[in-house]
């Protein structure tokens, strides 16, 4: 699942990237880095990039494919690094898997007065219609009794997006005011990509193998319908992003 996770899962707008990454950014860090989509993208803007991932599997393959960068086991509440190091504290499409009450403290540590913590979403466009059906047809069936919280509409998704795509610090966070803005761009993919992709997802991986299965067909058909049976598709993207800067002052230290 790592390999094709880091194959047909998308990377942030080049946009989105110019919005936060501080100019003479000197090390950034990646944060539940997965296998390094966004990692990679960092190399060149900064002096230095630091990725923490607590999946081996997907550890492995960010190490592989990431040249140059130095990987690491952590978690975003318990970072391998010392105090004050780092310019830029970045997380990923990851926001949802951490504890902020524990994770917003260790990334104040982790930055020097004046860093940045930014926080990015990129996924499908779901304001076009036919994207936000895709997730309708998700597990279970549109037949099938719904578990609580289900999306059912289109507009359900959308509003569920927007509580994913948002960002609360935990009271007394030393962090200044926060901005926000969003970037669209598209990524032209076979439809066989696009299936492969959706399947990445948690509800589709914990699911049976033949609700897995019905799920993935509803999707290949509804992607064949939306492109008149031809294999190749552009999706509508959006990179979502959020930023704030560090406030207070500490002593700093050099990584090693």
């Amino acid at each position: 699942m790592a390999e094709s996770y880091d194959r047909v899962r998308p990377g942030p707008a080049p946009e989105a990237l110019d919005w936060l990454v501080p100019q003479d950014c000197g090390l950034a860090v990646d944060v539940a880095a997965g296998t390094g989509l966004f990692t990679r993208a960092l190399t060149g803007r900064a002096t230095q990039v630091v990725a923490i991932e607590p999946d081996e599997r997907m550890r492995a393959v960010l190490a592989q494919r990431s040249p140059g960068v130095r990987v690491l086991a952590g978690w975003g509440e318990q970072m391998p690094l010392p105090d004050g190091c780092a310019d830029a504290v970045f997380v990923s499409t990851a926001w949802h898997w951490l504890d902020p009450g524990r994770a917003v403290p260790e990334i104040a540590r982790v930055l020097r007065p004046g860093g940045r913590l930014g926080v990015v979403w990129t996924s499908r466009d779901r304001r076009e219609d036919w994207v936000a059906e895709l997730d309708l047809l998700r597990l279970p069936g549109i037949d099938a009794p719904a578990r609580a919280g289900t999306p059912r509409t289109r507009d359900d998704v959308r509003a569920r997006l927007g509580k994913e795509h948002s960002v609360t610090l935990p009271d007394g966070a030393e962090f200044g005011a926060a901005a926000a803005a969003s970037f669209r761009f598209t990524r032209t993919l076979a439809v066989d990509d696009v299936v492969e992709w959706l399947a990445t997802n948690s509800s589709f991986i914990t699911a049976s193998a033949a609700d897995r299965a019905a799920g993935l067909d509803r999707c290949r058909a509804a992607l064949l319908r939306q492109t008149g049976g031809a294999e190749v598709i552009e999706m509508p993207m959006r990179s979502w992003c959020w930023r704030v800067e560090r406030a207070g002052s500490r002593v700093t230290e050099k990584l090693g």
